[in-house]
């Protein structure tokens, strides 16, 4: 409900300073005493001339105050102005617009006594049908609607064509449940007025409330009665229909709608919802590609059956449909980032990583705000193993989400795998600072950071890091690994280390990877035949072997003095881009650089 007063009735704070102060003086001026006339027939004597003397001087004070409260009032001053309208309320007690001055102020300042002064000034002059408004909009404000029915009820008496007044009336019915009451009221509205949009539609909400929904059919109906070429009448009809799941009557009230106008967007979009709800999904696909395909189409209605199109889809459902429908989307509304990353999301469902990486990338230059689109589109990066895209991506989602933990672990990943190794821990320590609420993420954080610490020869916090994760999780594969690797590097802890990489060969006993590992323990601890025959297990997966497991197998056999041999494996691997510091060294002597 509103509470401002009518635009031009002498109450209302706004129009012009001048014209306002004018228009409550003269109200005012009303209430007051007025000076008597002297005749020539009888003269006032002296007592008579001071009594009009100190009326007058009355006059000029209570002027004065109306002039002073409204100054406070225009500037803002309201609590200035409340002291001023207590003053005049005082001095003249039975003037009803001074009582309604009062009341302005104190429901403008929220006192709990506004009403009763706003009451007062309706009770002194309930011919003035401004009170009675403010009153009853005030009443309705504080959840007193039987109350601003009554006062309602009693200004329509004086104004009963009011069409303001009569729908605030029938909304305060309706707030207070008197429903039948709230119809009348627009039934009274109706007889004066017509048919209209405004009103039928309130009078739908009612009947629907009352589960009248052939009440409000008719109301829909009368609509369209009222105006045959209006296709949206029809629509709204059809919605109605739809709703309550009478489906074969929408359908015929549609195509009507259609007839009419060929591009009433929505008819199009209820049509198509109608299809799906029988099973006929080409038509429904059909009905879709008019509405998605046409640019001058709103795109709001768009989204919303595209989100809903997308939620009833299961996990074995084709989406080739789907795929198509957002192309379409995409086409005609090329600005719009959720297309993009509803499409993306499609593709990393069929499996299109690189298609869908793309689009992701696309949503966020649209759109930068949307953190699921950042972490979709570094999460691609990742699988595809883009690396270089990773870091430029998770510095851009940083630069909006600096206090995400999850893009610092995917910024320190991209930085381990470039060899980046300060940029990598300083990451990774912010990804640990901002996720301590989250065990699982918290053992990939110290995992990477054992790698990144390792990496700036930080040995014993890499230690450190390992343990943590391996106290957790005990059987975490990537610990296992690289931790029992460092050590066979660093030559410390062999045993534990061959403890390590013997329960992953163990596990994965295919692994070329785990298998070169526990190999060069083994080297390490100068078993050399045991060494050996793990490397050789590890050469027989092609598609694994490293120029790093060839260097080592040459370094083994070196040790067992198959000289030959172990040149022809480390020139293999300097063909391969083995660019360790001793590789050529190793091939013109035939000989291990420990």
């Amino acid at each position: 409900m509103r509470t401002e007063g009518p635009a031009g009735s002498f109450f209302s704070l706004t129009g012009s300073h001048s014209r306002l102060l004018l228009v409550l003086f003269c109200a005012f001026a009303g209430i007051l005493p007025v000076q008597g006339q002297k005749t020539e027939k009888k003269k006032k004597t002296e007592t008579e001339n001071a009594a009009a003397t100190q009326k007058t001087s009355s006059l000029r004070s209570e002027e004065e105050l109306v002039i002073e409260g409204m100054k406070y009032m225009v500037r803002g001053e309201t609590d200035r102005a409340l002291a001023i309208f207590e003053e005049l309320a005082g001095q003249a007690p039975q003037s009803a617009t001074a009582h309604y001055l009062l009341a302005t102020a104190q429901i403008k300042l929220n006192k709990p006594d506004g009403i009763e002064s706003a009451k007062r000034a309706y009770a002194l002059d309930k011919s003035n049908v401004y009170f009675g408004k403010f009153l009853a909009e005030n009443l309705a404000t504080q959840k007193k609607y039987k109350e601003a029915a009554v006062v309602y009820e009693e200004i329509l008496k004086i104004d009963p064509n009011n069409l303001q007044y009569n729908m605030e009336l029938a909304a305060v019915y309706f707030f207070s449940d008197e429903l039948e009451k709230a119809i009348s009221a627009y039934d009274r509205l109706e007889k004066n007025i017509g048919v209209t949009e405004e009103i039928s539609k309130e009078k739908q909400k009612l009947y629907l409330r009352q589960n009248k929904l052939d009440k409000a059919i008719d109301e829909a109906k009368k609509l369209i009665d009222s105006d045959p070429g209006e296709s949206y009448y029809y629509v709204e009809l059809a919605e109605l229909y739809s709703a309550n799941n009478m489906l074969d009557k929408a359908t015929p009230v549609l195509q009507e709608a259609l007839r009419i106008n060929p591009d009433e967007a929505q008819a199009h979009l209820l049509l198509a919802d109608i299809y799906r709800r029988n099973g006929e999904t080409e038509k429904c696909n059909r009905e879709l590609q008019l509405v998605f395909s046409n640019p001058n189409f709103d795109l709001s209605p768009k989204i919303m059956v595209m989100k809903g199109y997308l939620a009833m889809l299961k996990a074995n459902d084709d989406r080739s449909d789907a795929i198509h429908l957002l192309k379409l989307l995409i086409e005609t509304h090329p600005n719009e980032p959720n297309l993009y990353a509803w499409y993306g999301d499609l593709l990393v469902q069929t499996n299109q990583k690189q298609k869908a990486r793309d689009s992701y990338a696309k949503a966020a230059r649209l759109n930068g705000s949307t953190y699921e689109v950042w972490a979709a589109l570094l999460q691609m990066d990742l699988e595809l193993g883009d690396f270089d895209s990773l870091l430029v991506h998770s510095e851009n989602a940083l630069e909006v989400f600096p206090n995400q933990g999850v893009f610092w672990f995917f910024n320190g990943t991209a930085n381990l795998v470039k060899k980046s190794y300060q940029e990598a821990v300083s990451a990774l320590e912010e990804s640990k600072k901002l996720v301590n609420s989250n065990p699982t993420m918290q053992k990939h954080i110290y995992a990477q950071l054992g790698d990144a610490y390792n990496g700036v020869k930080a040995h014993e916090k890499s230690d450190e890091a390992y343990e943590f994760v391996l106290k957790a999780d005990p059987e975490n594969d990537h610990v296992l690994n690289n931790y029992s690797y460092f050590l066979s590097l660093r030559k410390e802890k062999l045993d534990k280390a061959n403890e390590m990489s013997a329960k992953l060969v163990k596990k994965y006993p295919g692994n070329a990877t785990y298998l070169d590992t526990h190999a060069w323990v083994l080297y390490m601890q100068k078993d050399y035949q045991g060494a050996k025959t793990y490397l050789e297990k590890a050469l027989q997966d092609p598609k694994n072997i490293s120029a790093t497991i060839l260097e080592h197998y040459g370094d083994v056999l070196s040790k067992l003095g198959e000289r030959d041999r172990a040149i022809q494996q480390w020139k293999k691997a300097r063909e391969m881009g083995e660019k360790s510091a001793n590789i050529d060294k190793k091939i013109a002597s035939g000989t291990v650089y420990d």
